[in-house]
């Protein structure tokens, strides 16, 4: 039996995935490395099969047409066999250490038969073009090395929420979920680290640095110029969490106030990009990814509002956008996002 599946979506990445895929071989007997080739145009599929090939018994390389990284983690899912599913980036890599941690912890619950519907562990903006790193730790907000409930959780930063980089789903809970997600739409690790969360009931959380999340290439989808390029495939991620998010069905005070306020966080940056890229026609996206939320979900626009960072957002005048830009780079500043 596998305990944990680790889906590395693959496109093009010939140059950096071989790191990705070493960094999880820490054991072989509880680990299953699926390698998804998102129908790479160099040699991605090559080196997935020689892992295959070189690894049988952890490694499998599953080949599909083009449909962006969202299909490539559903794929991902369609085919785990582990109790737990994790996704890794191909230019990111997972610490030795902190993986065998993991392992250990979850072998630990399967013995002692205790059910954890979600495992959380720190994450690392790796910037090597500076020679810096940010660890986002959840220190203070999530109860260590214990089972704990939505109900035993803190105050969440505006630098701490529940990213695909921090996150271990148990398989089930995913499927369970029904998470499909969109093809060909970029920052669609929102959804993966949104949709699934009122399916979760109990959570233990990990205080090791396990995922290296590697910012500064010039191609990379965080890249700011990209985003605002990709304005679009933002702003419908932003539409998916507003379409999902029934504030009613959430019994739970504080996940009920959690996604809300990652909802508000998501508005922030597709508002800000729109901003700063200073052309009329995303002003006016902006405007209406606000009506529609507010059309569409009023009782979660209503929520929303109430938030500093919702109310704030909707300021329409020069200096209201002037503050919001710069809301933006100080918040870039401190987590090194992009």
């Amino acid at each position: 039996m596998k305990y944990l599946t680790i889906a590395i979506p693959s496109y093009n990445s010939q140059d950096y995935m071989s790191h990705a895929i070493k960094s999880c071989l820490v054991n072989q007997d509880d680990i299953e490395v699926i390698i998804v080739d998102d129908g790479s145009k160099d040699d991605t599929l090559k080196i997935g099969q020689q892992f295959e090939k070189d690894y049988p018994d952890c490694v499998r390389c599953i080949h599909q047409e083009n449909g962006g990284h969202g299909e490539a983690v559903n794929a991902g899912i369609r085919n785990a066999t582990g109790m737990y599913f994790k996704v890794l980036d191909s230019d990111d890599w997972l610490d030795e250490s902190s993986l065998n941690r993991v392992l250990d912890t979850i072998k630990t619950h399967y013995t002692n038969h205790e059910d954890v519907d979600l495992y959380i562990a720190n994450y690392v903006y790796e910037k090597p073009s500076e020679n810096k790193q940010n660890v986002i730790d959840y220190v203070g907000v999530l109860p260590e090395n214990k089972l704990f409930r939505w109900y035993q959780i803190g105050h969440f930063r505006p630098d701490q929420n529940l990213l695909m980089h921090s996150l271990i789903y148990k398989t089930s809970v995913l499927r369970d979920s029904q998470l499909d997600l969109p093809k060909h739409t970029f920052y669609v690790d929102n959804l993966f680290a949104f949709i699934p969360l009122p399916y979760v009931k109990t959570m233990y959380y990990l205080n090791v640095d396990l995922y290296r999340y590697f910012i500064g290439r010039e191609d990379q989808s965080v890249n700011e110029s990209i985003m605002i390029s990709r304005i679009d495939q933002q702003i419908r991620v932003n539409k998916l969490m507003i379409d999902h998010m029934d504030v009613k069905a959430i019994k739970s005070r504080k996940l009920r106030n959690y996604m809300i306020k990652y909802v508000s966080v998501i508005s922030m940056v597709s508002t800000a990009l729109c901003i700063v890229s200073k052309k009329e026609e995303n002003i006016s996206k902006k405007n209406e990814l606000w009506q529609y939320m507010k059309s569409t979900n009023p009782l979660l626009y209503k929520e929303v509002s109430k938030t500093p960072i919702g109310f704030c957002l909707q300021w329409s005048s020069p200096l209201g956008h002037a503050i919001i830009r710069e809301g933006y780079k100080i918040s870039q500043k401190l987590v090194s996002f992009n």
